[in-house]
């Protein structure tokens, strides 16, 4: 059983919004979904060694998913491979679990009237697939993959210590992993 991991290189990253675009279409996603539908540009340094990155807000697929903790259903849970994902049949749509996630990851999906978030594409990694995000990506910025084999890219490049997780301080212990290669 793989124990899923996504790291993103902010050095790669081009800021285009394909990777969102292709969540949107893989995922049958309304575009007036509330979806974090653009990029947050972090600026770094001071001028005139400034550095631009992209950062698109995506869920974190923690370990210690508040979001799980604080739903009243059961409708939000974390599988064995770690993806967080919501029973949407389970979901009342109380928004406990947006209020929760520390990451601002959770959107209201206007047609289901339901929380929603990034599954990873999880039906595609049920496929031995890539997330539609990874798959995308022409700058090969995304890379997914299984902290459990040492040999996987993505294994290798966490432990180098060369890559970090985002608010690391919350205890939510999140998989997706910020890298400046």
């Amino acid at each position: 059983m793989p124990r899923y991991a996504m790291v993103i290189d902010l050095n790669k990253c081009l800021g285009c919004e394909a990777c969102i675009t292709a969540c949107i279409e893989e995922n049958d996603i309304p575009y007036n979904a509330g979806l974090r539908t653009s990029m947050n540009r972090i600026v770094t340094g001071e001028f005139p060694n400034v550095s631009l990155h992209y950062m698109h807000r995506i869920c974190q697929h923690c370990d210690n998913p508040p979001c799980v903790h604080v739903c009243p259903t059961g409708a939000s849970y974390k599988t064995k491979e770690g993806a967080v994902l919501i029973d949407y049949d389970l979901c009342i749509g109380c928004k406990y679990c947006m209020v929760a996630c520390p990451y601002f990851a959770r959107y209201f999906h206007p047609e289901r009237k339901t929380p929603d978030k990034c599954t990873w594409c999880y039906h595609l990694l049920k496929k031995n697939k890539l997330p539609a995000c990874v798959e995308t990506c022409p700058a090969n910025a995304r890379m997914f993959g299984d902290l459990d084999n040492p040999n996987d890219e993505v294994t290798k490049i966490i432990k180098s210590n060369k890559a970090f997780p985002i608010g690391a301080e919350y205890g939510t212990k999140p998989r997706v992993f910020l890298h400046k290669g």
